[in-house]
């Protein structure tokens, strides 16, 4: 078994496909829209399936807005330099909402953004094995 896709709902569906293509530098996959069931779904990630995970944000006609409620945490992005990944971030338009730092109670560096429907991603820096 192995993960293919998260799906997020959002209010927005071009905000959000310019923000994660833009300000986190993803790719596109596809977009596929069903006005039959109201709905347009947009793919987006660093690589296609099978061997990337994918991240499937799906529009439904006419809602702006969910509530996101307490069980949602975050998803997660490792990168090679959290600190300037945050830099690009702001530079591109996106809200850093946890500066680049160590992990309470460790050593790993970790950060948070949040996308334009308030869902948080935690960058973690993993260093190249170079």
């Amino acid at each position: 078994m192995r993960f293919l896709h998260t799906m997020l709902r959002v209010g927005n569906l071009d905000r959000s496909i310019d923000f994660y293509t833009k300000v986190m530098g993803m790719e596109l996959l596809r977009k596929n829209d069903v006005p039959s069931q109201q709905y347009t779904l947009a793919f987006v990630g660093y690589g296609k399936n099978p061997e990337h995970a994918e991240l499937e944000l799906t529009y439904n006609y006419g809602v702006e807005h969910y509530d996101l409620g307490t069980a949602y945490g975050h998803i997660a992005i490792g990168v090679e330099d959290v600190a300037k990944t945050c830099a690009d971030v702001k530079a591109n338009g996106g809200n850093v909402t946890r500066e680049a730092g160590p992990v309470k109670g460790g050593t790993t560096v970790i950060a948070f953004i949040t996308d334009p429907d308030g869902y948080k991603i935690e960058l973690i820096e993993r260093k190249s094995s170079v």
